[in-house]
C-alpha cells in the first residue's frame, strides 16, 4: 500500500450517490442527477444543482437520472457523473488516480457489473472493485458478517429493494425487486392524480412520503398541504392530504417489498432461519425510514425488524470499512478489471 494511493468508496445509487474517503468519513451525498443541454448533449450540472433543475427546466435542458433500478441506464452520463463526484471528493489538487470500491445490487448481471467497473475506470479510477450492496449494508450496519451466523439485511434504496441472508462473509440467499423509494413516489403521484385530478411533481410526491407517509394506518394522522396543477382547469391548486391516504396509495408497492422479504426467508436453510428469528431483520437504505415499516415487516413475516443506525449511509460506510480492511473482506469483493 503506497502512501500516495488514494481510496474512495462510492455508493452509486439510483436516487443518491454517496462518497466515503477513509479517514474522513462520508464526504459527499448528492442526488444521482445530471442536467444536460439537449442538442449538443453538453453537461451543465451534476448532483444537487441538477436536482434543483428537475421539472423546472426550459425545453432544451434535460435532467437525467443515469442510474435506473440500481444499474447503469445511460453509460456516458454515468461516467461524467462519476468523474464529477470523484473530483469533488478528492479536491482539485489531487493528481493520483484513486482506487475505487463501488456498491452494486445483489441481482446484478456480469454485463452490468462490467459496465460499472468500466465507467469507474474511464472516470479516472486506477482500479475499481465492486461489492454487492447487502454485504456492504451489513458491514456498515456493524454486523460481524464473518461469523457462521445467519443475518438478514433488507436494503431499500431509491431503485431496488435488496434482501439477502448473509453468513460467513457471503450471501446465502437473496432476492432483489425493482420496487423501492422511487416507485413509492410514483404511486403517491398517481393516487393524487386519480383521486383529486391534481398533477404533482416528483419532488412533491417525495415530500409527501417523507413528511406524512407511513406503512401502516395511524390513529392520529399527519396532514400536509400539497400543491399542483388541476387536470381539469389547468390552473394551480392546493389541497390537504392525510397519512392514511398515503398508506392506501402505496399499499401495492409495500406488498411487493414484503413479498421479496418472504421469498428470501423461504429460501433460507433452516439452521440460518432460526438465527434470523433470534437476531431479527436489519433494515438499511434511505427508504427503510418510512414510518412503521419495521412494524409492517414484523406483522407480515412474524420476524422482528429493526432499523440500522443512519440507514441512509450504511452502504457507503460499508465501502469505507471494506477499503480499510481489504484483506479481511477479500471474499466479498467480486472483481476488479
Amino acid at each position: 500500500m503506497s502512501f500516495f494511493s488514494t481510496k474512495l468508496g462510492i455508493d452509486l445509487g439510483t436516487a443518491n450517490t454517496k462518497v466515503f474517503v477513509p479517514g474522513k468519513g462520508v464526504v459527499l451525498k448528492e442526488p444521482s442527477v445530471v442536467a444536460m443541454s439537449e442538442p449538443e448533449r453538453k453537461i451543465l450540472a451534476v448532483g444537487e444543482e441538477a436536482k434543483n433543475m428537475v421539472g423546472k427546466t426550459p425545453e432544451n435542458i434535460v435532467a437525467y437520472r443515469p442510474m435506473k433500478d440500481g444499474v447503469i441506464a445511460d453509460y456516458r452520463v454515468t461516467e461524467a457523473m462519476l468523474r464529477y463526484f470523484i473530483h469533488k471528493a478528492l479536491g482539485r489538487w489531487n493528481i493520483w488516480k484513486p482506487e475505487i470500491l463501488l456498491s452494486v445490487p445483489a441481482a446484478i448481471t456480469s454485463t452490468e457489473r462490467r459496465a460499472v467497473i468500466e465507467a469507474a475506470i474511464k472516470a479516472g479510477a486506477k482500479n475499481a472493485y465492486v461489492v454487492k450492496e447487502p454485504i456492504l449494508a451489513a458491514i456498515g450496519a456493524g454486523i460481524p458478517i464473518h461469523e457462521p451466523v445467519g443475518r438478514m439485511v433488507v436494503d431499500i434504496g431509491g431503485g431496488t429493494t435488496d434482501v439477502a441472508v448473509i453468513s460467513l462473509g457471503g450471501i446465502v440467499s437473496s432476492t432483489s425487486v425493482k420496487c423501492a423509494g422511487n416507485r413509492i413516489d410514483y404511486a403517491i403521484a398517481d393516487y393524487v392524480k386519480k383521486t383529486y385530478n391534481l398533477a404533482i411533481g416528483d419532488k412533491m410526491a417525495e415530500d409527501i412520503k417523507i413528511q406524512i407517509g407511513s406503512a401502516l394506518p395511524l390513529q392520529e394522522e399527519f396532514a400536509m398541504e400539497i400543491k399542483g396543477r388541476d387536470f381539469v382547469t389547468g390552473l394551480p391548486r392546493a389541497m390537504e392530504m392525510k397519512t392514511n391516504e398515503v398508506v392506501k396509495a402505496i399499499g401495492r408497492e409495500l406488498r411487493e417489498m414484503i413479498k421479496a422479504i418472504k421469498e428470501a426467508l423461504q429460501e433460507t436453510p433452516p439452521e440460518l432461519a432460526s438465527d434470523i428469528i433470534e437476531k431479527g431483520i436489519i433494515m438499511t437504505g434511505g427508504s427503510s425510514q418510512l414510518r412503521n415499516l419495521p412494524e409492517l415487516v414484523l406483522r407480515r413475516t412474524g420476524v422482528t425488524a429493526k432499523l440500522a443506525k443512519d440507514p441512509l449511509f450504511c452502504v457507503v460506510r460499508g465501502t469505507g470499512i471494506t477499503l480499510e480492511h481489504l484483506d479481511a473482506y477479500k471474499k466479498a469483493i467480486v472483481s476488479k478489471r
